[in-house]
């Protein structure tokens, strides 16, 4: 596996619970990265030689700022990329956000800013203006993140294992339960591949606080408290995996085929549907999918 980027979920929490999150960030979540942990994750990531960027992500990383702060720097001193994804609810003005973003100015080379309809009342809030204006004064690169509602006349197709930047809401974690049912719905059976991860060799994955190292969030591939990052790395076989398997010989709908899951009818896309029959899979593949805290835990 080539891996170039190791996205760090430096908490679940979030002030927010939007929507289309992924994660199921919240402020009722509690996972955060301790900084022992964090340099424990860091140094193994220097022994995979392919890695070349490491994100923080969350949840809100920001709500965390001196862990983010120290994280990028302890990245940056082993020779990575740095990259900071954030809702900027802390650029009340130019001024904060400058602030807020000094710290980082050496050591962060992109910064990237959530901000849509899905987040607040606008489309662009005046956070992410205020933040992006900041970073780009302090010499950052700075890009927003805007997740549109669903259109089906766009016909946006989004770019498999890149973030959302756009396009269509992609309908796992929260946007399961509380967007999928507002959605246009298409047969089951038509689910015949993953349209966004490329699991057969993934260029980027991501680590939860627990360890946990996602090849799709809440699709497991180990745990690097428990096994070295590059063991975990050079071991991977995707056929073999018993949800990867499946998925890579015929997408979510042969997922469900091949585990003779009730399938129902309709789903909103394949994340959709892959979502449901992981869901349905957990209790007999709890170490290829978790944690709880990736499947809402109560919290829709």
């Amino acid at each position: 596996m080539a891996l170039s980027g190791l996205h760090i979920l430096l908490t679940y929490r979030c002030l927010n619970s939007c929507d289309h999150c992924f994660v199921w960030g919240s402020p009722r979540q509690t996972g955060v990265f301790t900084l022992p942990r964090l340099i424990e994750a860091l140094d193994q990531a220097r022994q995979v030689r392919s890695l070349k960027w490491i994100y923080f992500e969350g949840g809100e990383p920001f709500l965390f700022h001196p862990l983010l702060v120290e994280g990028a720097r302890e990245a940056s001193h082993r020779g990575f990329h740095v990259g900071v994804v954030t809702n900027a609810y802390w650029a009340v003005s130019e001024d904060d956000a400058r602030m807020w973003l000094a710290p980082l100015a050496r050591v962060v080379q992109s910064l990237s800013i959530s901000t849509d309809l899905l987040h607040g009342d606008r489309r662009i809030s005046p956070e992410a203006e205020n933040a992006r204006t900041a970073a780009l004064d302090l010499g950052l690169e700075a890009s927003l993140l805007i997740c549109n509602a669903p259109d089906p006349a766009t016909g946006s197709e989004p770019r498999r294992g890149e973030p959302v930047e756009g396009g269509d809401i992609v309908y796992r974690g929260r946007a399961a339960v509380t967007l999928a049912p507002q959605a246009e719905s298409f047969a089951w059976g038509s689910f015949t591949e993953c349209p966004h991860e490329d699991l057969a060799s993934p260029g980027r994955v991501h680590l939860d606080p627990e360890g946990n190292l996602h090849l799709c969030q809440g699709l497991l591939l180990g745990n690097l408290f428990q096994q070295p990052l590059a063991r975990l790395l050079a071991s991977y076989r995707p056929r073999a995996h018993p949800i990867v398997g499946p998925l890579l010989a015929g997408g979510p709908a042969e997922l469900a085929r091949h585990y003779r899951l009730q399938a129902g009818e309709r789903y909103a896309d394949a994340c959709h549907l892959c979502y449901n029959m992981r869901l349905a899979l957990r209790a007999r593949f709890p170490e290829a999918l978790g944690p709880d805290a990736m499947y809402g835990d109560g919290m829709a």
